[in-house]
């Protein structure tokens, strides 16, 4: 992958009429408002991917349930994206990214630090709707600096990469956090398996996810099935405070470059569309 990034960027950096005009990067504006969102959807979709297990596998949930149970973020997020033009104008576009990035973070900890064996949905309720409201800020926000800060001519091309730099950060999320997510609950079921006569078959299915745990556990049953449904509910929360806590990082971190590197005010001027590519 980095090779052909690597090949995309001397093509396009020699050719005469390039797909994306690189010289785009050299505006904060563009390239910071753009690294924001790949760090803000990062920790939302990320958090997304795991609190549906969590809700349906842990909780016991419907898939139906576990949505509606979702609704609170997802209305949080379309109140706080209706407010972030009246936000960013009174106290500039870098405070307010730096404070939607502050406040996904924030939402992730406080999952994190809640996310025990007896964790009930209303106690992460708190930390759904903190992402849901950084989320509606970041989203207008670092969108309108993206595609503002190109000529008009060349909107298409600044609407493309904001799109791929969403499309970056979710994927990203949900294969980082996914991964330590999955490292941390078989690394914790592994040991608390160990000295076990389990079949490797059954193994590998209590291993592979939380679902297939319980459905191991329920066909037990009895105390052999109570004490491995628990040992499971564990290790997928510990998977869950470490996985979540990363998320935490990179949003925060995210901030911080925002507020070091991103103009505080909305671009007034694009870039020169005759000016030579980079």
């Amino acid at each position: 992958s980095l090779v052909v990034l690597g090949s995309f960027v001397a093509w396009e950096a020699k050719i005469s009429h390039p797909m994306l005009k690189l010289r785009f990067f050299r505006d904060r504006h563009f390239s910071v408002a753009a690294a924001a969102e790949t760090l803000g959807v990062f920790g939302l979709l990320g958090a997304l991917f795991l609190q549906t297990q969590f809700l349906q596998f842990d909780l016991g949930n419907s898939p139906l349930q576990a949505g509606l149970r979702i609704l609170p973020m997802a209305a949080t997020l379309v109140a706080s994206a209706a407010l972030s033009p009246i936000i960013s104008r009174t106290i500039g576009v870098k405070l307010t990214v730096a404070a939607a990035l502050a406040a996904i973070a924030g939402g992730l900890w406080q999952i994190s630090t809640v996310s025990l064996v007896a964790t009930t949905y209303g106690t992460v309720v708190p930390g759904l709707l903190l992402i849901g409201f950084g989320a509606g800020l970041l989203l207008p926000t670092a969108t309108n600096s993206v595609v503002g800060s190109v000529p008009k001519g060349d909107s298409g091309m600044g609407s493309a990469t904001n799109a791929v730099a969403l499309q970056v950060g979710g994927a990203l999320g949900v294969g980082v956090i996914g991964s330590v997510m999955s490292t941390r609950y078989q690394d914790r079921l592994t040991v608390a398996l160990a000295g076990q006569h389990v079949p490797t078959a059954v193994t590998h299915t209590i291993l592979g996810s939380l679902g297939g745990a319980l459905a191991v556990a329920a066909n037990v049953r009895g105390t052999t099935g109570a004490a491995l449904a628990h040992a499971a509910r564990s290790a997928f929360m510990s998977g869950l405070q470490v996985s979540l806590a990363v998320g935490a990082l990179v949003a925060i971190t995210g901030a911080l470059i925002v507020l070091a590197c991103l103009p505080f005010r909305a671009s007034r001027e694009s870039p020169d569309p005759d000016s030579d590519d980079v």
